[in-house]
């Protein structure tokens, strides 16, 4: 005598996976915890400051911060990625006004040509750069004390070639023009090449071998050399890309104040670059963040500036709240790393 088989109810049954998480907790794990608390303060920055002017939220406004954002947030991509492979460039403001400089100059010395002139500045952004990187890698210099001397260095060069002054006039240019006041699909210029720049860093860092590598020498350079990877060219290639991005913000300040600066416009920059990659979770040791959250706090400092000008706030606060979300991002850090207070028994 036979025994049934068992029912398609009877047979055992593979064991379930682990249940996927709903509401919250899938948003959460989609946008992200730092991402989601930038997301609440950008908004909560918004709601105060539009009520206290209706014309704040205005689609002109935003527009306004946006591209007064543009210049900031080119650098804080690029010192995402530098902070990412366990570096930092405080030059990247001084490379900026070199930039702006050089493209007025040559724009102008070569008879007004706006490509030659925005070539130039992207070439000397690249040479500085690589020089940083050299500094770093061959002098054996700490990367904090070799891009400060890169701060007073490009700086001070800026202003010897320029004497000082702003350089040139270009907006009587059609592509400066387009730069500084042009609009794509109602968006300014300035905006998409923020939006093109940090998609094209993204997907580097995202989705590429050479993104992965740039994490893995940020998290565990003794690692990432013992896996093959050439720490050296990654250095230098990472430092080449933030001056050549920094010299494209160069030449959008030159558009947008219609002359090459040396430094006015250019000061603080690296500040503000730093802040917002601190801000968008970046770890300051390294290997861990992202452009996302970048842009988010890009577009919170912009909010909180510009709000404080529309309320006529006398804008040295600006400095004090920069540096207060400064402090208060690396603390955050420092408790989600547990890391043992400097000075103080563990």
């Amino acid at each position: 005598m036979t025994t049934p088989s068992a029912t398609a109810d009877q047979r055992p049954q593979a064991p379930a996976g682990p249940a996927r998480p709903t509401g919250p907790r899938a948003l959460l794990n989609v946008v992200g915890g730092q991402n989601l608390i930038l997301l609440l303060a950008l908004a909560a920055v918004l709601a105060l400051f539009g009520s206290l002017n209706i014309n704040y939220l205005s689609w002109n406004n935003i527009q306004v911060i946006a591209e007064a954002a543009t210049i900031a947030g080119l650098l804080a991509v690029v010192q995402t990625v530098v902070i990412i492979c366990g570096g930092l460039d405080i030059s990247v403001g001084s490379q900026a006004g070199l930039a702006s400089v050089v493209s007025a100059m040559v724009f102008t010395s070569t008879g007004s040509s706006a490509l030659l002139g925005m070539g130039a500045a992207v070439l000397v952004g690249a040479a500085v750069g690589l020089l940083n990187g050299a500094v770093i890698i061959y002098g054996r210099v700490n990367p904090t004390i070799a891009t400060l001397a890169g701060l007073a260095a490009y700086k001070g060069v800026a202003q010897l070639i320029s004497d000082g002054r702003a350089q040139g006039y270009v907006l009587g240019d059609p592509l400066f023009v387009f730069l500084s006041r042009g609009k794509i699909a109602g968006l300014p210029t300035m905006v998409w090449i923020l939006i093109l720049i940090a998609a094209a860093v993204h997907v580097l860092l995202t989705y590429t071998d050479i993104g992965r590598n740039i994490y893995a020498l940020g998290g565990n350079d003794t690692a990432a050399r013992l896996a093959g990877i050439n720490l050296n060219k990654y250095l230098l290639s990472v430092y080449a890309l933030t001056g050549m991005v920094a010299a494209v913000a160069g030449v959008l300040l030159t558009a947008r104040t219609g002359s090459g600066q040396p430094t006015s416009g250019s000061e603080g920059l690296e500040l503000q670059a730093i802040t917002a990659a601190a801000l968008g979770g970046c770890a300051l040791k390294g290997g861990k963040g992202g452009i996302g959250g970048t842009l988010l706090a890009v577009a919170l400092l912009g909010a909180l500036q510009n709000g404080l000008t529309v309320q006529g706030i006398n804008t040295f606060w600006q400095n004090v709240a920069q540096g207060l979300l400064l402090v208060a991002a690396v603390v955050i850090q420092q408790r989600r790393g547990r890391e043992r207070a400097v000075g103080l028994p563990a």
